[in-house]
């Protein structure tokens, strides 16, 4: 299980501690209003919701975490704000999950082409409800602009983006090592006081469909209570 109050977590008490040695080597940004997920960190065009940005300390980047563990602690608080999408709804088992949410954002991509819009952003999946075994999901790509109506082919729909006070945060190596992550995140809240929702969203910034590569970098937005 993913989140649900980002309590997924078995190896917390060891995300803890790595998560303390990093801070101990470096400092956490102060968390202020940022800009839209470039979303994440990059010079590509934000893929999650306009956002506004402020600048925060530069991460030290001379300890290497773990594969599976963010390359730095550095987070984000993000206000977002909506932007048109194309989604689709679905559900998936975790076993299989990753494909299954990368099968969803291609439905979406074909919908989008056949309807002659325009992609204007990366993909990301919002999480709406996870439990041990499977999880509810939207896969959305942003657009350009809102078309007239409220569906595309294929069951894929028009909307917006999610909107709220999130805190992104950097997953950079394989999938199946993003429990990792979700881990450090959680000790993050923890020490910081903070409540999630029942929702987040992981942001694809590289075009992978298999779970074990390495290359694979996508960032979490986790929304606060």
């Amino acid at each position: 299980m993913r989140i649900g109050h980002l309590t997924r977590l078995p190896g917390l008490e060891l995300a803890f501690s790595l998560f303390l040695t990093v801070l101990a080597l470096q400092p956490v940004p102060v968390l202020a209003q940022a800009a839209a997920p470039t979303a994440a960190g990059a010079t590509p065009a934000p893929a999650a919701p306009d956002a506004k940005t402020v600048p925060s300390t530069p991460a030290d980047t001379s300890a290497q975490p773990p594969p599976g563990v963010p390359n730095d602690s550095s987070a984000e608080t993000l206000e977002l704000t909506p932007r048109p999408v194309a989604y689709t709804s679905a559900s998936a088992e975790w076993a299989n999950g990753f494909k299954t949410v990368r099968g969803e954002i291609a439905k979406v991509d074909a919908a989008i082409k056949k309807a002659g819009l325009t992609p204007a952003g990366h993909p990301f999946a919002l999480f709406l409800a996870t439990d041990d075994k499977s999880f509810q999901f939207e896969a959305m790509v942003p657009i350009a602009e809102k078309p007239e109506g409220k569906e595309l082919s294929d069951g894929v729909m028009i909307g917006e983006s999610p909107t709220g006070r999130a805190i992104k945060f950097l997953h950079r190596g394989a999938y199946d090592d993003i429990d990792s992550t979700y881990d450090l995140i959680t000790a993050f809240l923890d020490e910081k006081g903070l409540e999630s929702q029942n929702r987040f969203i992981e942001e694809y910034l590289t075009d992978t469909a298999e779970p074990d590569d390495a290359g694979l970098e996508a960032d979490i937005y986790v929304f606060i209570k």
